[in-house]
């Protein structure tokens, strides 16, 4: 079996060659001469280079929003405000991602599955900590009624707009942080009680 540490090793080596030469061209040969282990070694980790871009997708999304999502913010904050910025800022935090960047713009179809087919684990784990905080809000009333999961997928939906398609909206007279701030009005307003 695999170390953990092994594994870290492997994506780090993936992301390496992914930010060289895109998706596309990577190959777990590369992966193997980047992590200095043999072709062999990687292969009993990973089959694919499907395999690797799926936990590569999952940890690097994953480190990147869950401090963001997770943060309760001040004591005596409005929560409804704190769940609004804070979804904005991840959704900034996962655009400006180097990996993330590097694939929407040179191999954006590796993210298709994860828009029209099924969700990832990435996805699944924000969802499930956004459904949290969600719920947590609700006990206390600071945001309407319904199910927690229903009402962070419907805000994961907005968030890959925001994410993914935000740059064909931005002109000279709008820009990102305008987005951002009309991605946390959205936000305020979906989840008002």
């Amino acid at each position: 079996m695999t170390s953990v540490r092994n594994k870290d090793r492997f994506l780090d080596a993936a992301r390496e060659v992914i930010l060289t030469v895109g998706w596309k061209r990577a190959t777990l040969t590369d992966v193997a001469r980047r992590a200095e282990v043999s072709r062999m070694t990687v292969y009993r980790a990973y089959p694919d280079m499907q395999s690797i871009l799926a936990d590569l997708m999952t940890r690097e999304w994953v480190a990147q929003i869950d401090g963001v999502v997770n943060d309760v913010g001040q004591d005596g904050d409005d929560m409804l405000d704190v769940i609004a910025r804070r979804l904005a800022a991840a959704v900034s935090v996962l655009r400006e991602n180097e990996l993330f960047r590097r694939i929407v713009d040179v191999d954006p179809e590796q993210l298709l599955p994860y828009l029209i087919d099924r969700r990832g684990r990435s996805q699944d784990v924000i969802i499930g900590a956004l459904a949290d905080r969600l719920a947590a809000a609700q006990a206390s009333g600071e945001i309407r009624a319904g199910k927690p999961v229903l009402l962070a997928r419907s805000l994961m939906l907005a968030a890959h707009g925001f994410a993914i398609s935000v740059h064909t909206m931005q002109d000279d007279d709008l820009t990102r942080e305008e987005f951002d701030t009309e991605l946390t009005t959205l936000v305020r307003r979906y989840l008002a009680p």
